[in-house]
């Protein structure tokens, strides 16, 4: 929300906006000259501006809210962040990148990498990126930062030279809000169960990833679909499509190949046809990364990035907030230390792939130490939905605690229908140490007594459990945070 805000303003929108509570983000805003309110009443301080044209309303804002019923009292026109941001797109060339998992980091990654090769793109990610934003002249440092990064308004390279500045956008599929979209050129990474309290059935995600690229123009236009070749229901998806379809993977039949040694993390794409692109070392373990970068690289290239540029950007990307995120080492009274990580993996995928990738990378069994993972469940749906995928996603982990479930959009019924302790029965089942604990104070004192010299903690989830992370290494919630090193 913060970066449409800006994004409106940019485009000459006079802006204003509230939200429950501060944070860093209205915080910024603040300091950038918008106006925040914090009383949502619908009345006196938190009434709608008496000049007022839109309403924009975030995903967690439900339609009885104060504020929306009082725009609508006034016959003012209350659009949903996606819907919002649709009708944003529509003055630029964008770029939308979709899947169940790695959109956040791949649109990172592919701005980051396009303002370095000199495209100059608006960018719109919901993650924290320091490496986004525009840099100040006198402090060399983002002036924004955050999830967002404002570009030129028109592109003055490449292929699609002088058309509208490009927008890099994160586009999510929960309540089909990609559909609201225009890109002109687009990325699926996966297409996974997800969601189902919105779709029902694996065949209704499929058909809204169908259905999303549909949405990009003919390929005489400029269309282009870049997918995976595995873990997307690729035929499903692409049957019919007029855009230019390409694909991404391992295999070198794929019309770009990626390349990754797990050890040294070298990272290599290949162009089918045309041999090695680029080649670099992705800061951030795990194939599941390399493949984000090398799909960012893709991307890059297919806009008319330089590749050497490209693959020098993705050598030194940095990582974003809450996707395993080194955070820093707690020293023990007695010797030795524990490494903490923060991860926002909240799907049975993500979950694994993060765990294996800090296996492969730390090795805590080299030096005596477990990996102990903190998992708080996002959603009761998705926990009933997938608690079974949930239960085999944690077989690299040696200890894990489970909060309660994070309480978001679900009903009271559904709440009732499955609890934390379900999912420590069936991790108990499969042989792993598990326990339920709560609330996060408690967890931190356990982990003060169970973690030992060598252990690797990574604390993960949706909701706002890297507050246990940050407890144990003693920092505030918003303390300083660390990048992968």
């Amino acid at each position: 929300m913060s970066g449409l805000a800006r994004l409106l303003r940019a485009q000459g929108a006079q802006i204003s906006g509230s939200d429950v509570g501060q944070s860093p983000f209205t915080r910024g805003l603040l300091r950038d000259g918008f106006t925040v309110g914090y009383d949502q009443t619908g009345v006196g301080a938190g009434a709608v501006p008496e000049r007022c044209d839109l309403v924009v309303a975030s995903a967690a804002i439900r339609p009885d809210h104060p504020q929306v019923l009082a725009a609508e009292a006034r016959s003012i026109q209350v659009l949903s962040y996606a819907e919002a941001l649709g009708w944003v797109m529509q003055a630029h060339t964008c770029v939308c990148i979709a899947g169940t998992h790695g959109k956040s980091t791949t649109t990172a990654m592919l701005g980051v990498a396009l303002a370095a090769a000199g495209l100059d793109p608006s960018v719109i990610v919901g993650a924290t990126c320091s490496q986004l934003g525009n840099l100040s002249a006198s402090s060399g440092s983002p002036e924004t930062g955050g999830g967002f990064r404002l570009g030129s308004r028109s592109i003055p390279l490449g292929p699609y030279v002088g058309q509208p500045g490009l927008l890099i956008a994160e586009a999510c599929e929960f309540n089909r809000s990609f559909h609201n979209y225009h890109p002109r050129v687009a990325a699926i990474t996966s297409v996974e169960a997800d969601h189902l309290d919105v779709f029902g059935s694996v065949e209704e995600v499929v058909r809204a990833f169908r259905d999303f690229a549909g949405l990009i123009p003919h390929a005489d236009q400029g269309g282009t679909l870049l997918i995976a070749a595995e873990g997307t229901h690729r035929r499903e998806v692409t049957a019919g499509l007029e855009c230019d379809v390409q694909t991404i993977g391992w295999s070198p039949s794929c019309d770009w190949s990626v390349r990754y040694d797990p050890v040294s993390r070298r990272t290599g794409l290949v162009r089918k046809g045309q041999g090695l692109v680029g080649a670099w070392v992705t800061s951030m373990p795990g194939e599941h990364n390399a493949m984000n970068a090398a799909t960012a690289c893709a991307l890059a290239t297919i806009l008319g990035a330089d590749p050497d540029t490209v693959a020098t950007s993705l050598g030194e990307f940095r990582g974003l907030d809450r996707r395993m995120q080194f955070l820093g080492e707690r020293r023990l009274p007695l010797g030795g230390a524990v490494r903490v990580y923060d991860d926002y993996g909240h799907h049975p995928t993500e979950v694994e792939a993060t765990l294996k990738a800090l296996r492969d990378f730390e090795r805590p069994e080299e030096r005596g130490g477990r990996l102990v993972c903190v998992f708080q469940p996002h959603q009761h749906s998705r926990t009933r939905f997938l608690l079974e995928e949930f239960a085999s996603a944690f077989n690299h982990a040696d200890v894990v605690i489970v909060p309660h479930i994070y309480f978001v959009r679900d009903s009271i019924e559904e709440k009732a229908k499955v609890t934390a302790a379900d999912l420590v029965d069936r991790l108990r089942q499969r042989g792993v140490q598990a326990m339920h604990l709560y609330p996060f104070d408690a967890i931190v004192e356990q982990l003060q007594v169970i973690c030992r010299p060598g252990d690797v903690l990574v604390v993960m989830g949706a909701g706002p459990v890297d507050e246990v992370a940050r407890g144990y290494l003693g920092e505030s919630p918003h303390g300083a945070r660390g990048r992968i090193g």
